[in-house]
């Protein structure tokens, strides 16, 4: 996933941090925003981990910190509830001003109810989508405890939420109690995606319930079970991208992506890496694919790594070959599962090399033959094995001629 780091005004004329994140070749086919969790940041794990499952299918999210939080300037205990509805309202006019308007809002939790609210004034909206979202917006005022009736009596009042202390004014409790909800549920008049867990002991799932029926058609529940309300798990957060991402092509106009002429006479597979990270798009043939490197070594870990791709190769061509053979002579070979592992080891270890000073690439394959084979045959399939042209690729010399396209851009 690639990502832009950008800035806009607020209807306050106070900048706000945001990114973009954008599929690997940066050619969306669509935009969205997502509205942060009460008090979180754009920068929540969940957040990149659904925007990343969006961007893979084509679809660019814009990510923000609301007024006063994050690295967006202003301050807190001057917001509420509709001046983050404003602020959303000002990042989908900065997104139709420099990119394309944003077909897609996303909010989760209390952005959640944001976005509910800010969508009939977006008029470039075709769908709206919640993450475990209140369905009141008072539903804020069972977290202030006692602090509520200093915040009333005193105009103000510091308040423990998470981690972190924020102050709040009665402003800030005034404007929730101007509860509209209910009427601007029932004049969304768009698609509605709603993700809830039945076990989110921060918002109950009856708050998912109450907007579903509170909504007109089309509308959709989806029960995240097992998951916490800030998806704390990575599982949970792609599982979520990639159901929003379906979901949200079909009604933001976004068009599949024509297939590529399968040429025998031009038969290249076409691989890029964008700007950040390692995250590589591969084209093989008019078939997609992703390949990067483990988080260890700064990569995202969103799919194999070369060499997890060059093991796959030689053990599809493997089980390919031994299927075609058994076929062939009409052996009852049921299924082959074929294992294999990439390291490098010293030639000392290697009875069959010259020096014993260097390391040497190996890869150990283990096959597995199901079906009532006899002894002879199995050992036939195993010699069949190394017949396998990816086999006999890997042990003749290879020539790689690289050259530099002409006119290339950087």
């Amino acid at each position: 996933m690639q990502f832009q780091k950008l800035s806009f005004k607020n209807s306050a004329g106070e900048t706000l941090s945001a990114r973009l994140d954008l599929p690997a070749d940066e050619k969306p086919q669509g935009y969205a925003i997502f509205a942060h969790c009460f008090t979180c940041s754009k920068n929540l794990n969940a957040v990149v981990h659904i925007n990343r499952a969006l961007a893979r299918e084509g679809i660019a999210v814009l990510r923000f910190d609301f007024t006063g939080l994050g690295e967006s300037e202003g301050d807190f205990s001057e917001t509420n509830f509709s001046s983050n509805v404003a602020d959303i309202v000002s990042a989908a006019e900065f997104m139709e001003s420099n990119y394309e308007a944003p077909a897609l809002l996303i909010g989760h939790s209390f952005g959640g109810t944001a976005v509910l609210q800010a969508a009939s004034r977006i008029s470039t909206v075709r769908a709206v989508a919640t993450i475990a979202a209140p369905a009141d917006r008072t539903h804020l005022l069972k977290f202030l405890g006692q602090t509520r009736k200093q915040v009333e009596n005193k105009g103000e009042a510091d308040v423990r939420l998470g981690l972190k202390t924020f102050k709040i004014k009665k402003q800030f409790l005034d404007d929730i109690g101007e509860n509209a909800m209910e009427k601007a549920l029932h004049s969304l008049g768009k698609p509605l995606l709603i993700f809830h867990s039945p076990i989110d002991s921060v918002v109950e799932f009856s708050n998912a319930l109450d907007i579903f029926h509170g909504a007109q058609q089309p509308k959709s529940l989806v029960s995240l079970d097992q998951a916490d309300h800030l998806l704390s798990s990575r599982e949970d957060a792609h599982y979520v991208g990639g159901v929003l991402a379906a979901w949200a092509g079909k009604y933001m106009g976004m068009k599949k992506e024509p297939q590529i002429r399968k040429d025998p006479a031009d038969n290249r597979t076409i691989v890029r890496t964008g700007r950040i990270g390692y995250q590589t798009e591969i084209n093989a043939n008019g078939h997609r694919l992703l390949a990067d490197e483990p988080i260890a070594v700064g990569g995202a870990d969103t799919g194999p790594t070369p060499y997890d791709l060059l093991t796959a190769a030689l053990g599809a061509c493997t089980s390919m070959t031994l299927r075609m053979y058994a076929d062939r002579k009409s052996w009852p070979l049921e299924a082959v599962v074929v294992r294999l592992r990439h390291r490098k080891v010293h030639m000392s270890h290697c009875q069959n090399c010259e020096e014993s000073g260097k390391k040497i690439d190996t890869i150990d394959r283990e096959i597995e033959l199901a079906g009532p084979l006899d002894d002879n045959q199995r050992q036939r399939l195993l010699e069949i094995a190394d017949r396998c042209p990816v086999h006999r690729t890997l042990h003749s010399q290879v020539l790689v001629r690289s050259r530099l396209k002409e006119n290339s851009q950087p």
